[in-house]
């Protein structure tokens, strides 16, 4: 790196402490649903219980989904130098030279987070329009994101060979990115409140002694939902870009 990197020179990392109250609030159900699922030593576990496909399901979610914090929290950072961006995910490392750079703005938190997360989030934007988080570049580890994003391109300009200047077609494939995230978020949605429908479908045939179709009910159906309501919004959302 040459002698002007220091100047530019940023890791942002996590700086302040973990939501652990929410996270050993995950852990507690998470972890009760596997023993509520497995039942261990009960040999009619299943007989009136949860099908015998659960306890693995469960199982993997719920460690799935305590790797995921733990990466997130103690793996991930986001490294910016004179050369360029490099950003550390949970698992893998991608770096983009500042000529690949088309922009870098703050945006509001997808649906979801929860209270615990961030409300804000920076995002890379690269020339064909993909968008990449920039991990803790935020309003929970930053008290003023808009103004460390605001500093860093003023940093970066003089390493760039293009101007901060938006581009049509750039804008329009970050505008299609957008349609197709906002889709596949509503489609998620739907496919949730179909499983709540379905759990409820699944529970009359219980009571009324019919035959059930737990995996039916709870797994395929939710997925057909989702990804046909998913390509269906995607549609939408699509042509609505272009007209």
């Amino acid at each position: 790196m040459g002698g002007d990197t220091a100047a530019i020179e940023r890791v942002y990392r996590r700086r302040r402490r973990p939501p652990w109250t929410q996270i050993g609030l995950a852990v507690l159900i998470g972890g009760n649903a596997l023993v509520q699922a497995t039942r261990p030593g009960d040999p009619y576990a299943y007989r009136d219980g949860p099908p015998g496909w659960a306890p693995l399901t469960v199982g993997l979610l719920f460690t799935a989904t305590v790797a995921r914090i733990l990466l997130e929290q103690l793996r991930a950072h986001t490294r910016v130098t004179a050369s360029g961006v490099t950003v550390q995910g949970r698992l893998r490392s991608r770096s983009w030279e500042w000529r690949e750079v088309y922009d870098i703005r703050v945006e509001p938190a997808p649906r979801g987070a929860g209270s615990a997360g961030p409300r804000w989030l920076a995002f890379l934007y690269d020339f064909q329009g993909r968008r990449h988080l920039l991990w803790h570049i935020d309003d929970r580890q930053l008290d003023d994101p808009y103004a460390e994003v605001s500093e860093l391109c003023l940093s970066a300009a003089p390493h760039r060979s293009l101007a901060w200047e938006p581009q049509p077609r750039v804008e329009e494939l970050i505008r299609r990115g957008a349609a197709r995230r906002k889709a596949w978020a509503r489609a998620a949605y739907g496919a949730l409140g179909v499983l709540a429908v379905m759990f409820v479908v699944d529970f009359w045939e219980i009571v009324t002694g019919r035959p059930e179709h737990v995996f039916l009910l709870l797994v395929v159906v939710p997925l057909v939902t989702f990804g046909l309501l998913g390509a269906v919004l995607q549609r939408w959302w699509a042509l609505r870009v272009t007209t």
